[in-house]
């Protein structure tokens, strides 16, 4: 299905406002700029945690529903527009900003932060799967149970619990 022109309005005025919103941060405090871009992506990694954690529970529901039926496209909507408006932005946003904070801090060669990278790296590769399902339901070609989405919901809880502890913690 391709996306309304409008869409991409939306989406490059919210760039356009973040780019202004940066640009006005550095004049303004370009000394704390550091801590002000820790912040943002403190704020879009919770962002991008919610998508990817409620995400799976609207497959749980969606199973339920008969394909075609009017409550299964309310689901399709609600996951095209939970993937599309929430966790894509996020964890692009995340991607742009994680790896400036990595190269500014000077952290960017320590074991802990290596490790948080290729746990990232996991929850991307999640995020893949689950855009990949959001078109199987879109499709009505879905192949999993609502027992296998429950247990798929639990797989970014352990990476974001993983990830916060070597963020936090910095065990190595």
């Amino acid at each position: 299905m391709p996306i309304p022109s409008n869409h991409f309005s939306r989406a490059a005025i919210g760039l356009a406002i973040w780019a202004i919103a940066l640009v006005l941060l550095i004049a303004w405090a370009p000394a704390e700029i550091f801590t002000w871009i820790k912040a943002f992506h403190v704020i879009i990694v919770i962002a991008w945690m919610a998508g990817m954690l409620y995400l799976p529970r609207l497959f749980v529901y969606h199973c339920g529903a008969e394909p075609g039926s009017p409550q299964s496209e309310t689901f399709k909507l609600m996951e095209r527009r939970l993937l599309r408006g929430i966790i894509n932005p996020a964890m692009v946003t995340t991607w742009v900003l994680g790896p400036w904070l990595a190269w500014t801090s000077g952290f960017y060669d320590e074991p802990w932060l290596q490790i948080k990278f290729v746990l990232v790296l996991a929850m991307s590769a999640l995020h893949g799967f689950f855009s990949c399902w959001v078109n199987d339901f879109a499709n009505d070609r879905n192949t999993h149970s609502a027992n296998f989405y429950r247990i798929i919901n639990e797989v970014p809880t352990v990476l974001m619990i993983a990830i916060v502890l070597l963020a936090i913690v910095k065990p190595f």
